[in-house]
């Protein structure tokens, strides 16, 4: 599995029904578990005062899979904008394991 960096900006078109804000959030959260228990989300945060952007550590087979099978299923995908970066291992990690 490859990990990747994937800053989220989600805007919510204008004149959505305020239930259905509330519906694809709930939902949101609900497959944001899903994913994490599959291994595919690691990481999330919200940067300091932004409501509208999540930054989070993701993880697939490859960038493909990545969004035909991870965040393509996201309720709020349609009204999410993506960046993705792809991540290497650094030698100097702290977190990293097997030595080599």
């Amino acid at each position: 599995m490859r990990e990747f960096l994937v800053q989220i900006t989600t805007s919510v078109p204008e004149g959505t029904p305020p239930e259905e804000v509330a519906a694809r959030r709930a939902a949101e959260a609900e497959r944001a578990t899903e994913l994490a228990a599959a291994g595919h989300l690691w990481r999330l945060w919200r940067p300091e005062g932004e409501r509208r952007r999540s930054v989070g550590v993701w993880c697939a087979e490859n960038e493909a899979e990545l969004h035909a099978k991870v965040l393509d299923t996201l309720p709020l995908r349609p009204w999410m904008t993506v960046d993705v970066t792809p991540l290497d291992p650094h030698p100097s990690d702290p977190g990293r394991t097997g030595g080599g």
